[in-house]
């Protein structure tokens, strides 16, 4: 059956994001998925730390949803994450607001998005094995996979991200999301203050509950404090 995407497998890239925004020709997306990244990034400008065995992927596409709507594709992006894992794995994958993936307390991958020109490229970054990991973070197995794992899970989130977005910026999801969502309830910091987060709203930004009464976070750091309710059972489902 025929693919939605290009697929462009490399040993090694610089950066997925760079390799999908330079290699799509406003055509079908195309989808890039290295063995390993030399110059990853991630939020905020932060440097991907490579960890034992990992996903590195970015999917570079044209959305058809309204320029205002695209602030809800990195959360989009991060509930097609959970459902590649768990489908593939059966491994129980929390998110972290806006785009964390989450066992417990430790972060096993991220979700990037950039533009440019009408397009969007979203990078989609998973720790499979991690024997040293970083404080907080964390990875998707304890020993090592399958290695077909990593081309798996990328297609299973390209193909459920794109039914994301073909589902528009009202029926993709976001009450999945919410459900998914360890943010929610918790007490959180951010540039300029700190509260209690409350909801994750329509336009996907956050609403916290601070001493001075409800402001709304749209993007930035915001760090957790307490422990998380999701999920239940760290490893499975």
């Amino acid at each position: 059956m025929a693919t939605r995407y290009a697929v462009v497998e490399l040993e090694l890239a610089e950066s997925t994001q760079d390799e999908a925004r330079e290699r799509y020709q406003r055509s079908d997306p195309v989808l890039v998925i290295a063995d390993h990244q030399t110059a990853g990034r991630g939020r905020l400008g932060r440097d991907w730390i490579e960890p034992d065995r990992a996903v590195f992927t970015s999917l570079a596409f044209e959305p058809a949803w309204p320029i205002e709507a695209w602030s809800l594709i990195p959360l989009a992006a991060g509930l097609a994450a959970r459902s590649a894992i768990e489908r593939l794995s059966g491994i129980n994958v929390a998110l972290r607001w806006p785009n964390d993936l989450m066992i417990g307390e430790g972060k096993i991958g991220g979700l990037l998005a950039e533009s440019a020109d009408g397009v969007a490229i979203v990078g989609c970054g998973i720790n499979l094995l991690w024997m040293d990991p970083v404080a907080e973070a964390g990875a998707l197995y304890e020993t090592d996979p399958d290695p077909g794992i990593a081309r798996e899970l990328a297609v299973a989130w390209a193909d459920q991200l794109l039914d994301h977005m073909a589902c528009g910026p009202d029926g993709w999801g976001i009450d999945g999301y919410r459900e998914a969502c360890v943010t929610i309830g918790r007490s959180v910091s951010y540039p300029g203050g700190s509260g209690t987060a409350v909801a994750v709203l329509d336009d996907g930004s956050l609403s916290v509950e601070t001493t001075g009464g409800m402001i709304t976070v749209h993007s930035g750091e915001v760090r957790l404090h307490g422990r998380a309710t999701l999920p239940t059972d760290p490893r499975r489902i």
